[in-house]
């Protein structure tokens, strides 16, 4: 089954539920709810329904942890809401995957002020009162993305000629964005500023969502006349709005960045369309956090690598790596069971898998 495919199928389960409750015992033995899982929605990118949702469900199972696992689908107030419902049944810990900062740290104080815990969740909320975040290296990300373009201009020739490169960042709403926008900066400003690259149009995506990002890089083309020569896309999502207006004006591929390694990222990959993604092995994070919500659980303190500054305040943090993948190296995806062949290679793409 494709991940698109797979996706529709677990959406219908989630939005038939109002949570999924993994236990070690039943319903009838344990009523109360232990841990809150609060996910964001379901188009911004398809982990959020095909991995995080059933890899925290499988996790709290194993522990013998009760957990009310649920989908905001990018609605805050449908999110507090959820917090609420998590509370009332006797959630201890959040894990929370913050829509926009404001309503994010105000379900976290939720917790926090009842003498729960909260765990930002691959994003972290700012001014929040989390225990833990755990999160991809964010800053390695964006600078994965950076390089893997620069790459990919040399290649066709183009990165001794001044190039244009476009930049479409993530949602604001996500402290994520900024943290891989810090890694496009840091590779790609000295480049702008001693004239080895151009600076062309740079705008951040509302929403993560390709029904934006398409119109703001047709926009973009307008203004460049069509002249643009490369461009970081914040993840696959947004590149694949890209390549969809390079289709709709009869224009060549681009180098051109993603994230998640998506089956159709994976795709644009082997056709020429993406010259890569930055893949996050999204079981390693779930595991993470699913780790620190039951040593919380149990009175113990999580383990953590690092911190993030929170403020003024040092936040306990999980950071996990994170890996370019081309078309060099794109069947690791397969090997360590995170894309099926079948989900990349059928239809028109099986002739790129070789």
């Amino acid at each position: 089954m494709s991940l698109s495919r797979k996706s529709v199928a677990l959406l219908g389960v989630f939005a038939a539920l109002a949570a999924v409750v993994a236990s070690g015992a039943s319903a009838a033995h344990k009523a109360s709810v232990q841990v809150c899982v609060l996910l964001p929605d379901t188009k911004s990118s398809v982990r959020w329904v095909d991995f995080d949702a059933p890899d925290f469900a499988k996790a709290f199972k194993a522990a013998g942890v009760s957990a009310s696992i649920t989908n905001a689908l990018n609605d805050p107030q449908k999110q507090k809401a959820q917090a609420q419902a998590c509370l009332a049944a006797g959630a201890k810990v959040v894990i929370e995957t913050a829509l926009d900062n404001g309503s994010a740290a105000s379900i976290e104080k939720l917790f926090t002020s009842k003498g729960g815990y909260a765990i930002d969740y691959d994003r972290q909320v700012l001014g929040g009162t989390a225990s833990v975040y755990v999160t991809f290296d964010g800053k390695a990300v964006g600078v994965a993305q950076a390089k893997g373009i620069i790459a990919a201009m040399k290649a066709k020739g183009i990165y001794s000629k001044k190039p244009v490169v476009a930049e479409l960042w993530g949602g604001q709403t996500d402290q994520n964005a900024f943290w891989f926008k810090s890694g496009n900066d840091a590779v790609l400003n000295p480049l702008f500023a001693n004239g080895t690259l151009t600076k062309g149009p740079q705008q951040f995506v509302p929403g993560w969502l390709a029904t934006n990002a398409g119109p703001i890089f047709a926009q973009m083309l307008v203004q460049k006349g069509n002249k643009i020569d490369a461009a970081i896309a914040a993840n696959d999502n947004i590149a694949g709005a890209v390549i969809a207006q390079e289709k709709a004006k009869h224009l060549k591929p681009i180098p051109l960045s993603g994230q998640d390694a998506t089956a159709q990222g994976v795709q644009y990959i082997l056709s020429g369309w993406q010259s890569g993604t930055v893949f996050k092995y999204v079981p390693l994070e779930t595991k993470a956090a699913a780790a620190a919500a039951i040593a919380l659980v149990k009175g113990q303190k999580p383990k953590t690598n690092t911190f993030r500054l929170n403020g003024k305040k040092k936040e306990p943090t999980i950071t996990l790596p994170v890996e370019w993948i081309t078309k060099a190296n794109y069947k690791t995806l397969f090997t360590q069971g995170f894309l099926k062949k079948s989900d990349v290679c059928n239809g028109v793409y099986a002739q790129y898998c070789k």
